[in-house]
């Protein structure tokens, strides 16, 4: 009778924080892409800066606080949410995944919070409602107005939750890697929100140039004013949620024109390079709108520990991106759903931790920055 064969391979380990899933996904997705998703803009000071500023935020945890297991629930818009997080709107999701958005709405509905879809998803915004997620709808401003209202009619019938408008992208910020790489999407990834004759561009290329921004470029207007927000305020009866903000004025601008929410971000380090990292006026703008409206943070969020900053510094909430994509690529919906329940896990440890028996305590805590 034969022996067994046996192997030294060891088994995979299952992710046991979110850069896990970096790892996973950076073995499996094509280096082009990888580049695309990871990337900032410019030399990417930026995209370093919001690791490095959330870093050097420490909370003060209290003690003797007689909690056991933190209550992670919490009000956003109106409405209860699992925890303080929302999935950040990505584009084309079908780039790392083939199930794309279906899948990470799921795993987003699974975990009880919101699920941002964007305006140039490669799946369109009728199917991701259709998940059972509860969906928020992020539009980037089209030059075609008419488009813009025919968005917001879609949006309305699918059943979205709250309209964010994306407000940090006059142009696409150039994006290096992405013009090293002369990154194009392949033809069955499209703006599957758009009409089909506004994706031929972003198909071609030649080396050196990235087609990408051409496309935005026709479709975006690029000279967005407070005027148009405030048109578009009278014109739907959703939540409507500002993102893209740093400067405190511009918070307060938001408010003006009838916002529910800001959300303090500087695109992931991918438009203005040389922006300050979000977390550094986070405080600045919640104290700019009080109690007017709900402010999020948005821009490198890696963990539990970083949703308890960002509550310590006031934030109603925060939205994650990238490791959320990059568990995707590495496993479609169940790996998106293991993602989420570990930032779960993350956060209800780090406010235990801090003495916190749920998110509003959080916000109680006192912060120290280093440096």
């Amino acid at each position: 009778m034969a022996e067994p064969i046996v192997t030294d391979l060891p088994a995979v380990a299952p992710p046991v924080c979110l850069a896990d899933f970096a790892e996973r996904a950076r073995a499996v997705l094509p280096s082009d892409v990888w580049d695309y998703v990871a990337g900032g803009s410019g030399s990417e000071v930026t995209l370093a800066a919001n690791r490095a500023a959330l870093d050097r935020v420490a909370v003060l945890p209290r003690m003797l606080r007689g909690v056991e297991v933190p209550d992670l629930t919490t009000r956003l818009l109106g409405r209860r949410y699992a925890m303080p997080v929302g999935v950040a709107p990505i584009a084309y999701q079908r780039l790392v995944h083939p199930d794309g958005e279906l899948a990470l709405a799921a795993a987003a509905g699974a975990a009880g919070v919101p699920y941002l879809a964007s305006t140039l998803g490669s799946t369109p915004i009728e199917e991701v409602a259709a998940t059972g997620a509860e969906v928020w709808f992020q539009l980037y401003w089209l030059r075609d107005r008419a488009l813009v209202l025919d968005l917001l009619a879609r949006v309305r019938d699918a059943g979205c939750r709250a309209l964010v408008v994306t407000v940090d992208v006059p142009v696409l910020g150039r994006r290096l890697r992405d013009l090293r790489n002369a990154f194009r999407l392949p033809t069955e990834v499209t703006a599957a929100n758009l009409p089909h004759g506004r994706n031929d561009l972003a198909h071609g290329g030649t080396p050196g140039v990235s087609p990408v921004p051409a496309q935005s470029g026709v479709a975006f207007a690029p000279a967005l004013r407070w005027a148009d927000l405030a048109w578009l305020r009278e014109r739907i009866d959703l939540p409507l949620v500002v993102k893209g903000v740093l400067d405190p004025r511009d918070a307060r601008d938001a408010v003006g024109i009838g916002a529910d929410a800001v959300v303090v971000s500087n695109h992931g380090g991918r438009q203005l390079d040389g922006a300050p990292a979000s977390v550094t006026m986070l405080s600045e703008v919640v104290d700019a709108v009080g109690d007017r409206c709900e402010v999020l943070l948005d821009s490198g969020i890696r963990g539990g520990t970083d949703v308890l900053r960002a509550l310590a510094l006031g934030a109603a909430g925060v939205l994650v991106g990238r490791p959320l994509l990059w568990a995707l690529a590495a496993g479609g919906r169940s790996a998106a759903e293991s993602a989420l329940a570990l930032l779960a896990g993350e956060l209800r440890d780090a406010l235990a931790l801090a003495g916190c028996a749920d998110v509003a305590a959080a916000r109680d805590l006192r912060t120290v920055v280093a440096g």
